[in-house]
């Protein structure tokens, strides 16, 4: 495992469409996933894409939410992954991101989604997120799509630094 460095705001391959993997058990998927876990540790991030890291590829690192909202220790990576929302209901919720260093904004997003995709065994896998899991997995998903949260986002006068964003709105429902 390595460090890798995180591309920031500027760089095209942020806003580029990544390419479908198309061999999962290509031993180089499990070093990149294995450098994005290590490197979303370091940043203290919850969520990465591997654009961020240079890789043109659809694969995405995140942490999932215990059961009471708090982050676990594992780590789940993701090649190709979709997503469909599960409900029509939306939350404005603060987002940051690694790409975009100390800005935070207040970005709309689905409260329930089904996220699939496949395993580094090649498996098909299936879950239902909720919430900030939900939240973390539509951002990660829109890095491979070259959209970055700032296209999300309704109001831009929401958009601050860290505390100095008001986030008096957050989790209202849309």
């Amino acid at each position: 495992m390595a460090l890798r460095p995180i591309i920031r705001l500027g760089d095209p391959i942020l806003r580029a469409v990544a390419a479908p993997i198309v061999d999962p058990t290509d031993p180089e998927l499990a070093r990149l996933l294995a450098d994005m876990a290590e490197t979303m540790q370091a940043a203290n991030g919850v969520g990465l894409a591997a654009p961020q890291v240079a890789s043109g590829l659809r694969a995405i690192v995140w942490r999932p939410i215990a059961v009471r909202g708090e982050s676990s220790d594992q780590i789940v990576g993701l090649l190709n992954p979709e997503l469909i929302p599960l409900s029509d209901v939306r939350e404005l919720g603060a987002e940051g991101c690694l790409s975009i260093p100390e800005l935070r904004g207040l970005v709309p997003r689905f409260a329930r989604v089904g996220l699939s995709g496949i395993d580094l065994a090649g498996n098909r896998v299936e879950r239902e997120a909720t919430g900030f899991e939900a939240r973390i997995l539509q951002h990660e998903v829109d890095h491979l799509d070259g959209v970055v949260y700032l296209d999300r986002m309704t109001d831009m006068a929401s958009l601050g630094y860290g505390p100095e964003l008001d986030a008096a709105r957050e989790g209202e429902t849309l």
